[in-house]
């Protein structure tokens, strides 16, 4: 049992014996008004669980759980039917009756359109027609008239209408805007209907709270003054005017502490995130000054300051979180789905399969998140079995401005920016950045409605931007009448600590108390972020050191007993009694029995199973997604059986031991951006095994060219950051047009440097079998990137035995094989990688060909330099040099690998130039008739083997 703030609550003796029927008493006066109680005990009624929830947990105390449920069971029952109404009913009262509930719902659903949300008082909105009294047929004569206030939370069965129009203003048309009734579920609703309207949007903070809100303002504005005097004109990008982030992020934190999370992953682009680095998660501030003065030294490329990641611990109240900031490139939401795949890596080996312990925080920009799609395909993943996490609480950090863009118009075509998390129901709440008390509030209520129910929610953070895009723009060239405003506007640290003084809850001195204790601790460099732990637990950190400092050279052990290979063989063919096997699928599985009993060849499609299979029985995990993933696009894994009798399945590969690791194989669905970026961050945070995603077509890996370019290719020398993701990539010239043909090779070879990823085109099962196990086996983790086949997968030469899986390994490059070509006999070296190989050979058997090599590169980076001249030093006789693709010329492997091969052939055949055959250039990668595909793979072919 976790120790979560409930657990402790349940356990105390607060809650036990004589002193029931007083708490009691306390939840009923809290259900009747929130404010009545003091603001510890609010916290902890906040954090009941649901009935059904308390009712599943054995806990010691969960009859008086159960008692507290049923008071608020009772409550939510009887307010919507009371009949408490004082004044004389009549049919016209009836009627008004009705009218008035109806204004009550217009509340709920339009009352954000007519808040007081932003800061500037530029909003211009439109007068809301049916927040008016004469829209609903009353009039000033009813205010004083007495009517059921129906489904409302304000604790009285009767109103006279003017109080419920004010209650209704104070509640939806103050500093905080609603968005929620758009949500189908009931219950939800109500949840957000209740802890909304039992406070009317302004909870009763203690002094306490107030003075904690002031203190990190305090650090957030001074951070950005300090630095802005120190370094002037700078690229910060700085928070000012949306200070209210620094407490918003921090109140996250420590209710998620409180609530039982252990660790805490944030993504968010620019602006702001050196103030969460040093005022959130503790970043020195002296190592940001070193940084601005130039002194930080790296051995990599290194990335700017408002790209950095970083990571640290922190102390709640429910014990030691670790919070992780994703490193992020320019492109500003690319970021989101990389977290949720942290996230994910992190719940799954804390066996979390709701969500609690580790919690997403994704953060953005107004501009970016109503303009960009990835944000739309993150938002979609949130409830689907391969990528949920228990509910993302997204902070949009909205200056009203997107670069120098800032007419709705030709920002977005909604009304606000944050409409599009409508598609899946997600509240969204819209906040005035002035208002901290306010922030706070939206911030526990959207952090509870996560926890509650396990699904992603917005806040809407309306604030400005009091600089330009950055600090050596001037914005006042775009945007002359928001500056003149801006430029008049008090801070909203100014105006919390005004505030603050006229309530007497500190006085001017202790307020200006605050900002020098700040400027004191920055001058000095010493931690400015709150509850910072400096020696932190070793077991919230994922332990990388297996994993770093590891060549190249380093192969793996990749051979398994034979014996041992087919014993774990035939439990990947063995289904039980009951799953009806389809009649295909069924002949696959009885070819793979004979193909274990040694009766048939390996195939493709088997040789990936065993793989799988033994690195699960060695102890690897595996993470599998697609968008056929299952079945494989081109049916040839069939790893789920889907049982013809009721559609259930039954995975083999989840079957082969009791203590075996998990299995995760999912069929994603239609993204390849969000996804590709989701296995990314899961590959990053979890070194050990293998996470693989495979596109359906490997031109479909266009569009996540984003997540490849700034993250898989070169996350490791921006940032320090290793992964070992696996991409399958279909691959293959086979007349099936432009479109399905070609995994745009070139552009993978193009991004090759430095020893950043590997590009492999295997050819046979063996070669497949081998090279998925040294990704796992061996302890380096870099992208492995696999140009997969199509044809391949049943051609009747690619094939491999038991023992080559059992006692191979993957081989860089492979040999001629034919034992009629005599090496001292070659005259011509024909160089090729894939699947025009079979065709190759096969064209030279039918001519007769004996003195034609044919050399497969089954690794095109890091180029196998060594094995390349072992293979090639044995031919002394040649006379031409051929390097044949599939691929146009401009296009695949030609390019970028022509000086790898040369570097080896010229010191073996000074005199020759490696000569091209293939594809002339090409705007597009493969042509659209088949006849002509044809005609160009005849060419081609030919071109190699006879010139």
């Amino acid at each position: 049992m976790h120790e979560s703030l409930m657990e402790l609550l349940w356990s105390t003796s607060h809650f036990s014996g004589g002193n029931l029927e007083y708490v009691e008493g306390l939840f009923e006066s809290y259900l009747v008004d929130p404010n009545s109680v003091s603001e510890e005990w609010r916290k902890c009624f906040d954090q009941l669980p649901r009935v059904s929830e308390a009712q599943s947990t054995d806990l010691p105390h969960s009859v008086i759980q159960q008692q507290f449920l049923e008071i608020g069971k009772n409550k939510f029952r009887s307010m919507p039917v009371s009949t408490g109404v004082t004044t004389t009913v009549g049919s016209d009262h009836e009627q008004k009756q009705i009218n008035v509930l109806q204004l009550i719902n217009a509340y709920r659903v339009r009352g954000h359109q007519h808040a007081s949300i932003d800061p500037l008082g530029l909003l211009k909105r439109d007068k809301v027609a049916d927040l008016d009294l004469g829209y609903h047929q009353l009039t000033g004569a009813d205010l004083d008239i007495a009517f059921n206030s129906g489904s409302l939370f304000f604790n009285k069965e009767s109103m006279p209408l003017s109080e419920i129009v004010s209650e209704l203003e104070k509640t939806y048309c103050s500093s905080v805007g609603y968005e929620f009734m758009h949500i189908v579920d009931t219950q939800e609703k109500a949840w957000l209907q209740q802890r909304v309207e039992s406070v009317r949007s302004k909870p009763d903070y203690s002094a306490e709270t107030r003075k904690s809100l002031l203190e990190r303002l305090t650090a957030a504005e001074g951070l950005e003054k300090y630095l802005a005097s120190r370094y002037p004109g700078a690229k910060r990008f700085g928070l000012e005017g949306g200070e209210s982030l620094i407490p918003m992020v921090n109140e996250l934190i420590q209710r998620s502490g409180a609530l039982g999370a252990k660790e805490v992953v944030i993504g968010m682009a620019h602006r702001g995130r050196l103030n969460v680095l040093v005022n959130t998660l503790g970043k020195n501030p002296k190592d940001l000054f070193d940084e601005f003065e130039g002194k930080k030294l790296v051995n990599t490329s290194g990335d700017v300051k408002y790209h950095q990641g970083f990571s640290s611990n922190v102390m709640t109240a429910g014990g030691e979180v670790h919070i992780a900031l994703a490193f992020n490139p320019s492109h500003l939401e690319i970021v989101s789905p990389v977290v949720e795949g942290s996230v994910r890596a992190r719940q799954d080996r804390r066996n979390d399969k709701v969500g609690k312990t580790v919690v997403p925080i994704s953060i953005h920009g107004d501009a970016a998140f109503a303009g960009q799609g990835v944000v739309m395909e993150t938002f979609q993943m949130s409830q689907t079995r391969a990528y949920k996490t228990g509910g993302t609480v997204h902070i949009v950090i909205n200056n009203q401005v997107g670069f120098t863009t800032n007419r709705q118009e030709d920002s977005r075509s909604t009304e606000y920016a944050t409409d599009v998390a409508k598609m899946i129901q997600a509240p969204i709440l819209h906040v005035n950045g002035d208002d901290p008390e306010a922030v706070l509030f939206v911030t526990q209520l959207a952090l509870d409605y996560r926890y509650e129910f396990g699904r992603d929610v917005v806040i809407d953070l309306v604030c400005y931007r009091r600089r330009g895009h950055n600090e050596t723009d001037e914005p006042s060239g775009t945007q002359p009448l928001m500056y003149q405003i801006i430029g008049k506007q008090k801070t909203t640290r100014t105006l919390y600590a005004q505030y603050l003084v006229e309530q007497n809850v500190l006085t001017q001195q202790e307020a200006d108390a605050m900002a020098n204790e700040n400027r004191e601790d920055l001058d000095n460099g010493r931690h400015v972020a709150k509850s910072l732990v400096l020696e932190p637990k070793s077991e919230l950190f994922v332990d990388w050191r297996p994993y770093l400092g590891v060549e190249w050279t380093d192969e793996g052990d990749t051979s398994y007993p034979i014996a041992k290979l087919q014993e774990l063989a035939k439990k990947t063919t063995t289904v039980p009694d009951g799953v009806v096997v389809q009649r295909q699928v069924q002949k696959i599985y009885q070819d793979r029995d004979k193909m274990t009993a040694g009766a048939m060849p390996i195939n493709w499609g088997y040789a990936e199973t065993l793989a799988l299979g033994t690195l699960l029985e060695q102890g690897y995990p595996i993470r599998f997604t697609g968008q056929d993933s299952g079945r494989g696009t081109f049916s040839h894994r069939h790893a789920v059986i889907h049982s013809q009798k009721d559609g259930s399945t039954f995975i083999p590969l989840k079957h082969l031991s009791e203590d075996q690791p998990p299995l995760d194989l999912f069929d994603s669905y239609l993204s390849e951006e969000a996804v590709l970026a989701f296995e990314y961050g899961y590959a990053t945070t979890s070194p050990k095994g293998m996470v693989i995603w495979e596109a359906q077509f490997g031109d479909f890996a266009n569009g996540a060219q984003v997540v490849i370019d700034q993250f898989i290719t070169s996350g490791e020398h921006k940032w320090g950051r290793l992964c070992g993701l696996t991409m399958l990539l279909p691959h293959g010239y086979e007349g099936q047009g432009p479109e399905h043909s070609s995994a745009r090779l070139e552009r993978f070879m193009q991004l090759c440097a430095e020893f950043n990823i590997q590009v492999c085109v295997p050819t046979t099962p063996s070669q497949i079998y081998h090279i998925l196990r040294r990704q796992a086996i061996r302890p380096m983790r870099r992208p492995l990137i696999i140009m997969s086949p199509k044809s391949l997968l049943r051609h009747k030469q690619a094939i491999s035995t038991l023992e080559e899986l059992s006692e191979g390994s993957f081989k860089t490059v492979l040999p001629e094989t034919s034992e009629t070509i005599s090496p001292e006999k070659v005259k011509r070296l024909v160089i090729c990688s894939g699947k025009v190989y079979y065709d190759l050979i096969n064209r030279r058997a039918e001519l007769e060909k004996d003195d034609v090599a044919v050399i497969r590169l089954e690794q095109l980076y890091p180029f196998p330099y060594a094995d390349f001249e072992k293979v090639l030093e044995q031919y002394k006789n040649v006379e031409s040099l051929v390097w044949c693709q599939e691929e146009p010329k401009n296009q695949g492997a030609w390019h970028s690998n022509r000086h790898r091969m040369n570097r080896v052939l010229e010191k073996l055949y000074p005199s020759l130039k490696l000569r091209f055959a293939g594809r002339i250039s090409s705007a597009a990668p493969a042509a659209g008739y088949m006849s002509i595909h044809v005609e160009e793979q005849e060419a081609l072919v030919n071109d190699a083997i006879v010139g």
